[in-house]
């Protein structure tokens, strides 16, 4: 079931997606040849400990993972395009990490996400991700009054297979509210026209997940989380949560 938020909703999940997008800037602030992935999940704790938030991610255990999430971030590094657990690895010069991380707040919630590099920043790293922003911008940018999911997903695949990216297949974002993941589904490549119609006071996370590859296989880590490219190439994972309103898209996770 689809709920659609009003504005006193809207008003109170921009305050958890403020506490998210905080997070996000500051374990991108934190991280830094020789940190280690157990710090920044100490990071974003702290963030959501000082804004009275929860995490959606801690304890949260899906159908398919073997066992509860145990961080309040994902952490994915290199050719982790997802779910990375965080642990004792130290971030190295040149690794491209991708930080997702939720806060629930007052009952309602956030997610969001970003990518970035470490240390001396190889180029085709940079044009990954900026390549990853621009189809998350695309597909906000047709998150509007009118269109349908398979608008979003139809903008967001044009931007990554455009520039001859993957897709991991099956991935992609979803309506969020009291519940981190709520319907509907929303794929990162679709046909215009196709999918839920979009009105006023629908919220979703738009998460475009791309790989350098170009392939859209993966596989998962025995951990039964992370989810890695099947050739080895590296990924890069953005997001924010939007809500579709009559004066347009509204970004709620800018910290």
């Amino acid at each position: 079931m689809v709920e659609f938020k009003s504005e006193a909703a809207l008003g109170a999940m921009r305050e958890a997606g403020r506490v998210v997008g905080t997070a996000l800037a500051e374990v991108e602030r934190a991280a830094a040849v020789g940190v280690s992935l157990l710090e920044l999940d100490e990071v974003a704790r702290g963030v959501l400990r000082a804004a009275g938030a929860t995490s959606p991610f801690l304890g949260y255990r899906p159908s398919f993972a073997p066992v509860p999430f145990p961080a309040v971030i994902c952490a994915s590094v290199n050719d982790a395009v997802v779910h990375g657990i965080p642990d004792g690895y130290r971030l190295r010069d040149g690794d491209l990490v991708s930080i997702d991380c939720g806060a629930v707040l007052d009952g309602w919630a956030g997610d969001a996400a970003v990518s970035f590099t470490v240390g001396a920043a190889r180029p085709e790293d940079v044009e990954l991700i900026a390549t990853a922003r621009r189809a998350l911008e695309a597909g906000i940018a047709a998150a509007v009054v009118g269109n349908r999911t398979g608008d979003i997903a139809h903008a967001v695949g044009r931007v990554a297979r455009g520039a001859g990216y993957g897709l991991p297949e099956g991935f992609g974002g979803h309506g969020i509210g009291r519940r981190m993941h709520e319907d509907p589904h929303l794929p990162n490549e679709g046909r215009p026209g196709r999918g839920f119609p979009l009105k006023p006071g629908l919220v979703l996370a738009i998460e475009p997940m791309l790989t350098a590859g170009g392939g859209d296989a993966h596989d998962t880590d025995p951990d039964g989380w992370t989810v890695r490219t099947a050739d080895g190439t590296r990924a890069a994972h953005v997001e924010h949560t939007v809500a579709v309103t009559e004066a347009g898209p509204r970004i709620l996770t800018l910290p």
